[in-house]
């Protein structure tokens, strides 16, 4: 391996270890200003620090215990792919989803291009579904939610009767 390749594995474990300790900033700097994320289900590039910034941060609020595990890493030239683990606690709202309280563990194949010692383009191909599964309600927890917003409709529209009775 180039001394190059070398150092961009390791300026990714750096951003990494720094997600994990919730140091945005510093993962921030480790970042190109002209930052390019090609992420699944958007249309175009996007573009800005910001931009993963926002991310990361939605990652961390969802699961504040996150934890990053690389399991294999390889690089050539410029780019540097990885094959990595998250796994954390569900403990606030990730997209539809309110905190569950459930562990989660998933996967993602990730590329990076480096430019000037820095990470200035991503692809990222996480595995969203098996994530998404994992903090859905079950089908029990939502016949559940179902049968309670349906018993609290019913004590309000008893209460409803029961004030135009009088």
């Amino acid at each position: 391996m180039s001394v190059t390749v070398d150092r961009n594995m390791a300026l990714l474990r750096t951003a990494y270890r720094c997600v994990e300790r919730g140091d945005l900033d510093a993962a921030q700097e480790l970042l190109a200003e002209d930052f390019i994320a090609n992420v699944p289900g958007t249309p175009e590039p996007l573009h800005g620090r910001e931009i993963w910034r926002l991310g990361a941060q939605s990652m961390l609020d969802a699961f504040p215990d996150l934890r990053i595990d690389i399991q294999d890493i390889f690089g050539v030239d410029d780019k540097v792919t990885v094959l990595v683990g998250f796994r954390g606690t569900h403990l606030g709202a990730f997209q539809q989803f309110e905190a569950t309280g459930r562990q989660v563990g998933y996967r993602s194949v990730e590329v990076y291009r480096f430019a000037a010692d820095r990470i200035a383009e991503e692809w990222v191909a996480p595995d969203m579904l098996g994530l998404l599964r994992q903090i859905a309600p079950t089908e029990a927890e939502a016949e559940a939610e179902t049968a309670t917003d349906t018993d609290t409709e019913r004590r309000t529209d008893r209460r409803s009767d029961r004030r135009t009775d009088r």
